[in-house]
């Protein structure tokens, strides 16, 4: 359920960013484009969220 909601925000704000960006330089809005970049970005959050650790730092006063 969390890879599902991570997909969900992720792909409504890539929509929100790309509709943003095309008006902003004049052209014209594509779904498919923000669409693909939402998977993209998918992705990358996922794989970055798993090669983060997950244990504390720990103490490091020197």
């Amino acid at each position: 359920m969390r890879l599902f909601w991570t997909f969900f925000w992720t792909f409504l704000l890539v929509q929100m960013a790309t509709y943003v960006m095309s008006s902003m330089q004049g052209i014209s809005y594509d779904f498919a484009t923000g669409a693909l970049l939402g998977v993209i970005v998918t992705v990358l959050i996922i794989v970055v969220a798993a090669l983060i650790p997950d244990e504390p730092a720990g103490n490091h006063h020197h």
